[in-house]
């Protein structure tokens, strides 16, 4: 591409060497005033500099230029980027996950459960009785009882006394005997206590301690003991319990003596019912709960029968305690289990008779009678000495 000339005239500034117009009187430039006509132009001693150097450069090119110069510092910028990035992955610090331990637990080893064995069934054999057999004789072969073979055939009598010979008789299946646990006895006044009447009564806003005592025709000290009570002080809406037992006798003779309402049925407490004593026991302690304070003139009439040997074999004792024992000169003879029943009821003496023994008559209802077994050791015991029975 040619360059253009210009169509003007100029001249050169001959101190920078500029290129001014022809009729100018001054270089722009360096400020050299031009000789105009004749006249030289002085040159001007002020100025000298160092010239920068020039370059020439037409539009395309220099646009070119500019945009190769943007290129390489885009490049330059993104490589500075890239490095950076890197650094800065470089530099973080991964963090490491630590694992905490986890407690591992034991299974607890379950308990096994027992699952019961059922025990075989009690279905009786049938028996078929020969001549000369007995029920005592029948029982000791099969291991079982004389009561459980009358239990399980009706047709027998108490004492067993009516099997004959070809009679089918049901024979119960022999069952351990669990020895009971020992049971320590009660105490008269244990027994006295837990037979004790008590009514619950609700106190009133109006009441006091001295006041409900002789309501009740009962001690204060029975009430605060029976309570747990430290003082006499009642609150409204608290139920005490009032021991009847504890009531005072009525102050003051009375004309016509009033005889005491009849006594309740005593309850029986040890041994208990179908208990088995072996021939170690010399003894058989037998106990019932008390009904009351006894008088001068009463006491506790205990009935014992042997209804295996089915002779009328019985003894009838009187005792003031809540406890009789029966030793073993009432004990059979035979080598053999005996039953016996036995029942307490509270009498009453109403007189003697000639011979100046008791006259005893029944001051209540009697108990349920109750069974037990003994086994005699076999030696010969003597009859006791027959006992007046109550006169009733």
């Amino acid at each position: 591409m040619a360059t253009e000339k210009s169509s003007k005239p100029t001249k050169t500034c001959p101190t920078c060497g500029t290129r001014v117009s022809e009729d100018a009187t001054r270089c722009m430039v360096c400020g050299t005033e031009f000789a105009t006509g004749d006249k030289p132009s002085q040159p001007h001693k002020a100025v000298k500099g160092s010239r920068m150097p020039e370059l020439t450069l037409s539009l395309p090119v220099a646009i070119g230029v500019v945009a190769l110069l943007v290129a390489i510092g885009a490049l330059l910028v993104y490589f500075a980027m890239q490095r950076t990035a890197t650094a800065v992955a470089d530099a973080t610090v991964t963090p490491t996950v630590t694992l905490t331990p986890t407690a591992t637990l034991t299974p607890t080893p379950e308990t096994p459960t027992i699952t019961p064995t059922p025990l075989p069934s009690a279905t009786p054999q049938t028996y078929i009785v020969k001549a000369n057999d007995t029920c005592l004789g029948i029982a000791l072969s099969f291991g079982v009882s004389v009561n459980s073979i009358v239990l399980n055939n009706p047709e027998l009598s108490a004492d067993c006394s009516n099997v004959y010979p070809d009679q089918r008789l049901l024979i119960p299946q022999p069952t351990p005997t669990n020895t009971p646990p020992a049971t320590s006895t009660l105490s008269a006044a244990e027994a006295t206590e837990a037979a004790c009447e008590k009514y619950p009564y609700t106190v009133q806003n109006t009441d006091t301690l001295s006041s409900i005592a002789l309501n009740f025709n009962v001690e204060m000290a029975a009430i605060r003991e029976y309570n747990g009570m430290v003082n006499d002080i009642v609150r409204p809406g608290v139920v005490l319990q009032i021991p009847l037992c504890r009531r005072n006798a009525t102050p003051g003779p009375s004309p016509t003596p009033t005889p005491p309402p009849p006594y309740s049925a005593p309850n029986l407490l040890l041994p208990v019912d179908g208990a088995s004593f072996g021939i170690a026991d010399e003894v058989v302690t037998l106990q019932w709960a008390a009904v009351g304070t006894l008088r001068g003139n009463e006491a506790y009439a205990v009935t014992i029968e042997d209804i295996t040997e089915g002779l009328g074999r019985r003894e009838v004792a009187y005792v003031t305690d809540s406890k009789h024992i029966v030793n073993a000169s009432f004990r059979a003879a035979d080598s053999v289990p005996h039953v016996y029943r036995w029942s307490v009821v509270a009498v009453r003496q109403t007189g003697t008779d000639d011979s100046g023994n008791p006259i005893w008559t029944p001051a209540g209802a009697a108990s349920a009678g109750r069974v037990f077994t003994w086994i005699s050791s076999g030696d010969a015991v003597s009859s006791p000495a027959p006992v007046p029975s109550p006169t009733p």
